[in-house]
């Protein structure tokens, strides 16, 4: 089944205070010079099978994005019994230039949508970095009957932004999840809930926030 998408969704709202020798020491005006590289260290899911998800950082370093190729929740007649939830969860090394951090400040994914009268479709998705508490999980329902590019927004605060810790590699995780709930909808009809294109500029967009990082001390 063919489609189009384009749709918006910031994830942000953070879970825990820094640990203070972790935080950033002020805000930066201007982006890092150097060039910021993000690397897919695991991808797992049955929504994002090996080599279906691309990660690329954008020119000027205020955002990175996330392609996929094969993420679509569905039910209806053939659909498996499983493929009415599907999930991914990216585990990504991002290498920042010295004496900079960073922190998710919006997050933008984009979808389509088809369900029938009675049916919903759901999107889920949270972000954290390794070893610290996860972001609060922002849920999204769609209600049929609907067809159409789908889209939400939320922002998180700067003063609730959770930065990556200075001078520690952590790595950068990111769950998302669609889902499709039958509701009243005819049993014999085809509801999806998409997230991927074959179209490259319809992608997943992490906006960054930067901060420097506290002199070590001598």
């Amino acid at each position: 089944m063919s489609h189009s998408l384009s749709r918006t969704l910031f994830v942000g709202g953070a879970a825990a205070a820094l640990i203070a020798t972790g935080a950033p020491a002020q805000a930066s005006i201007t982006v890092p010079p150097d060039k910021i590289v993000i690397e897919l260290a695991t991808v797992n899911g049955s929504g994002c099978r090996e080599g279906t998800a691309q990660v690329a950082v954008a020119p000027d370093n205020t955002a990175f994005t996330v392609t996929y190729s094969e993420y679509m929740a569905q039910i209806g007649p053939g659909a498996p019994p499983t493929a009415f939830r599907k999930n991914c969860q990216l585990n990504l090394r991002v290498h920042v230039p010295n004496g900079f951090t960073y922190a998710i400040v919006q997050a933008d994914y984009r979808g389509f949508g088809y369900l029938q009268p009675g049916a919903t479709g759901v999107e889920r998705a949270n972000y954290y970095f390794q070893g610290m508490p996860q972001t609060a999980q922002r849920t999204h329902t769609f209600t049929g009957p609907f067809n159409d590019n789908w889209q939400s927004t939320d922002k998180t605060e700067y003063a609730d932004l959770v930065w990556a810790p200075c001078g520690e590699k952590r790595n950068f995780n990111i769950n998302t999840e669609l889902r499709v709930n039958p509701g009243t909808s005819s049993p014999n009809a085809t509801s999806f809930m998409a997230m991927d294109s074959t179209d490259a500029s319809v992608n997943t967009l992490y906006h960054l926030a930067w901060a420097t990082c506290p002199t070590p001390k001598a």
